[in-house]
């Protein structure tokens, strides 16, 4: 079964390709604006944090300077330094020499009012007068994290609820999006299934009266009735391929052990008045009785559609070669190839690297699917006006 989307509904390929698309282009511009601006928002306000911080320690080089013009003016009272928690602080002479202190502090930036290092504040205040001989006062304490850690996780709280809300918007509108091809594709999938509907009394009446009139009446041979038949099965595949793209993603499969070899001898023997048709050289080398688990109509399909294609792009008089091992499947032709540049798209729906065969550009599409269904490797090489070689390894 084809996986459902959040809406209950079947999504194709392209479907689902076009909405990745979309919401890759959408929230990655998004993310990357809002990341922008959160960096941003982030850094501004670890700068006001860290000013904030630094008032304090500014706050606290005048304390300090005051208690120690206090103890300058009266040299009666005992010289107890003022210092206190959380705070570090120290007095220096007028040639930066350490007079007293409660941290001794190295690398010091005399010429910065305010720095930061190893994850702590410093600030720098000159005396005037000097007090107690002292010129410079330095006051420091490590940083308080917890604002920025506090503002670090409503930066990441903020980011994942608008991840949400630009999630949800970039799929709302990625279904707005997809509505329009959405019903384009309703409505050719229901001509498709008026389509077969319509096509599947009439060919199967006259493939039926074909094989009658061979048998009774011995017209094998004759051009006309050939002719019937070529277009009569050319019919008859294309219904059954728009059948199977209708019904591919909706049936139980039946995989269990099947003879490969023995299908496509048959395939081969299907298609034999195409390939006499166009007076080609049929090279066939069959290894007998590989079996591989695979559903029956699975293994038609893919090989079918492999084989008409090698028949119509064919050159006339051309070389059709069919080899199977126990480890692929080789069909190659000499026909019009497949230019370089449509190599890449050639297994997509609808599309025709030759336009001018006719078809729908549904075969290879169908057969991508049934390999991605198995996990076969599949691999289309050619070269234009020389042939094409696909290779289906299981």
């Amino acid at each position: 079964m084809q996986p459902l989307n959040m809406w209950g509904i079947v999504m194709l390929k392209s479907e689902k390709r076009t909405l990745f698309r979309f919401l890759s282009i959408y929230l990655g511009s998004t993310f990357l604006l809002f990341l922008l601006a959160t960096v941003i928002f982030y850094h501004y306000q670890k700068h006001h944090i860290i000013d904030t911080q630094n008032s304090k320690l500014k706050q606290e080089a005048e304390r300090i300077s005051q208690v120690l013009r206090k103890l300058h003016k009266n040299y009666t009272s005992p010289l107890v330094y003022p210092h206190q928690e959380p705070y570090h602080s120290a007095i220096y002479s007028i040639d930066k020499t350490l007079i007293f202190g409660s941290f001794k502090p190295q690398n010091i930036q005399w010429k910065e009012e305010y720095y930061n290092y190893n994850n702590n504040l410093f600030h720098i205040k000159r005396l005037k007068p000097y007090y107690l001989g002292a010129t410079y006062l330095m006051v420091s304490r490590a940083v308080d994290g917890k604002p920025i850690e506090d503002l670090q996780k409503m930066l990441v709280l903020f980011l994942f609820i608008a991840g949400i809300f630009f999630t949800s918007l970039g799929i709302f509108l990625g279904k707005l999006f997809i509505a329009p091809m959405k019903e384009v594709m309703n409505h050719m999938n229901q001509f498709i299934e008026d389509t077969t509907h319509e096509l599947n009394t009439p060919i199967s009446t006259i493939l039926t009266n074909i094989e009658l009139i061979e048998t009774l009446y011995g017209f094998e041979g004759k051009q006309e009735m050939r002719r019937i038949e070529i277009a009569s099965k050319t019919l008859s595949r294309l219904y059954e391929d728009l059948t199977y793209l209708k019904l591919n993603h909706h049936y139980h499969r039946d995989s269990r052990p099947l003879n490969i070899s023995g299908l496509i001898e048959e395939r081969i023997e299907y298609f034999n008045t195409m390939i006499e048709a166009k007076q080609l050289l049929l090279k066939v080398t069959i290894e007998p009785n590989i079996v591989i688990v695979m559903d029956r109509n699975d293994a038609l399909r893919m090989v079918d559609n492999l084989l008409s294609n090698a028949i119509k792009y064919n050159k006339k008089e051309g070389v059709l070669s069919v080899v199977v091992t126990q480890k692929l499947f080789k069909i190659s032709d000499t026909g019009v190839g497949i230019k370089e540049q449509d190599l890449a798209q050639i297994s997509g729906r609808f599309n025709r690297a030759n336009k001018s065969e006719g078809g729908f550009g549904i075969g290879l599409d169908i057969v991508n699917q049934v390999v991605e269904q198995y996990a076969f490797y599949f691999k289309i090489t050619s070269a234009y006006n020389h042939g094409t070689e696909v290779t289906i390894e299981w």
